[in-house]
């Protein structure tokens, strides 16, 4: 196994490569940087620059994974003050990384809406509703995370002002019935439809141990978005299986200590150590695995191009699906040795018990 650390982001300098693409054309004209690669050591850290049209300091980040479907920010709100006004075709996800403050949105001439947030709230900004983040604090700045589908509509459209200035009001998307107090239903399975959840850090996820003994996931569909989240936290000494799917998820670590492995099939696995506020982004096809190697409970935070409402693709979701049924997830008994030892040493290393019952099967029988 190829063990390799690729470090916290790398800054491109935005006058030294040249994109061909309307997105990277719009993003070029914002004037930030952009953050590129697979990982990110921690969102909260991330330098960023003046950003005129937020109204705010920001970063974008366009990690490989995302496949030109998605992309990222982070924006940050300055003591007491608040972002410029805006609206959008595109979808948007975001997650508080730090701070307090409300946000308020509002279709056309209509009645608005505002809601309160904190660190680790969660939502979604219904399409083409204007909206305005404000800080409810006058002494420290309040950061966000955005994921938007943004590439994947300014590369339909390449039209700037009817992705920016559109006039249509989505009422589907934003009605009376559809309130940001975070109340939720459940749709199926482990799927909530929800606007706002106020605190994912802490919400109860659900046994889905068809990814690994002791995983507990919970999904949420937002404002009736083709984009989608979910929570996936598993105990110590413990590990997800091995899956692969399509592009643009981004993982962020919300607690917990340990490392995910990435690789294209038949390839070196490549090593991700993370911590709270690390982000990746597994790239279309590549098998990747989570590992809480650290001494407490794991979770972390999926923003998605992938709804279970209103699907890209018809059928099942085969990440769950063992590769001998055609899906796409590797079994436990078909892993690598070599996948087995690194978690065993990593364990070892921060002083967390395995509990892993088929690798204290092949010890005992060893």
């Amino acid at each position: 196994m190829k063990i390799e650390s690729l470090g916290n982001f790398e800054r491109v300098d935005r006058n030294a490569e040249v994109m061909d693409t309307p997105y990277d054309r719009w993003v070029e004209s914002q004037g930030v940087d952009v953050i590129r690669g697979y990982f990110v050591q921690d969102l909260k850290e991330v330098p960023m620059k003046w950003w005129d049209r937020k109204g705010g300091h920001g970063v974008y980040i366009n990690l490989e994974g995302a496949g030109y479907l998605d992309d990222a920010f982070v924006v940050s709100i300055p003591p007491g003050k608040s972002l410029n006004p805006e609206r959008h075709v595109f979808d948007e996800l975001v997650y508080v990384l730090s701070g307090r403050g409300a946000t308020t949105l509002w279709q056309g001439d209509g009645k608005g809406q505002s809601f309160e947030w904190q660190e680790g709230s969660l939502f979604a900004i219904p399409v083409n509703a204007t909206y305005q983040h404000f800080n409810g604090s006058g002494d420290r700045e309040a950061k966000l995370l955005g994921v938007t589908n943004a590439p994947l509509v300014h590369n339909i459209f390449h039209n700037v002002d009817f992705v920016m200035n559109n006039s249509y009001v989505f009422k589907d998307r934003f009605g009376e019935d559809q309130d940001f107090r975070g109340h939720a239903r459940l749709y199926n399975d482990r799927v909530l439809e929800t606007n706002f959840v106020p605190d994912v850090a802490n919400i109860e996820p659900i046994a889905w141990e068809a990814r690994g003994k002791g995983s507990r996931t919970v999904f949420f569909e937002l404002v009736n978005s083709h984009m989608g989240a979910h929570v996936s936290e598993f105990p110590v000494g413990r590990y997800k299986k091995a899956h692969r799917h399509g592009p643009g998820a981004h993982v962020m670590i919300l607690s917990g200590e340990g490392y995910s492995l990435m690789w294209p099939e038949g390839e070196e696995k490549q090593q991700f150590i993370w911590k709270p506020g690390s982000l990746v982004v597994p790239p279309e096809g590549w098998f990747h695995q989570h590992f809480n190697s650290g001494p407490q409970p794991a979770r972390y935070l999926a923003l998605k191009m992938l709804s279970r409402m209103f699907k890209l693709v018809p059928g099942p979701i085969q990440s769950d699906v063992p590769l001998n049924q055609g899906g796409w997830q590797i079994e436990h008994e078909d892993e690598d040795d070599d996948v087995i030892r690194l978690f065993v040493d990593a364990c070892g290393a921060s002083g967390a018990t395995v509990d892993m019952p088929h690798i204290l099967e092949r010890q005992g029988a060893a």
